[in-house]
């Protein structure tokens, strides 16, 4: 009987609702310095993303290196601009990994589920990259 129960048993994967709907497992890295193309990994998927520009110039946020080498990016301005400037928005997002470009000092704040990051993995690649709008 117990084999019967375990092969209905399923890992948690990107459309389990309840992984989203507590609060997620703090992750934090700061002083990043990413003048070139940095990738930043999650060791499960992100429930929420929250990027900090510290440095003097443009941060570019996406989710592939070709993302924000080339034209499927967010930019984060830097923090000598005015208050607002130097802080992103809270991005509800599935994810494994993002990537960052142009600043010396970035900070990255994540609330992560309990879903490995390996659920984010495609033929594309890792996080959906190749996928439009990614990059």
């Amino acid at each position: 009987m117990s084999n019967f129960i375990k092969s209905y048993q399923a890992n948690v994967g990107l459309n389990h609702v309840p992984a989203y709907q507590v609060s997620g497992q703090p992750f934090a890295t700061g002083s990043i310095v990413a003048t070139e193309a940095v990738k930043v990994e999650f060791p499960y998927v992100t429930r929420w993303i929250y990027v900090k520009n510290n440095g003097s110039d443009d941060c570019r946020l996406g989710f592939s290196r070709n993302g924000v080498e080339n034209s499927n990016f967010v930019t984060i301005h830097h923090t000598h601009t005015n208050q607002l400037d130097g802080h992103s928005l809270v991005f509800d997002l599935k994810v494994s990994e993002i990537w960052l470009s142009g600043s010396a000092d970035v900070d990255v704040l994540a609330g992560l589920t309990s879903i490995p990051a390996s659920r984010t993995t495609t033929d594309s690649g890792p996080s959906w990259s190749g996928s439009a709008g990614v990059g």
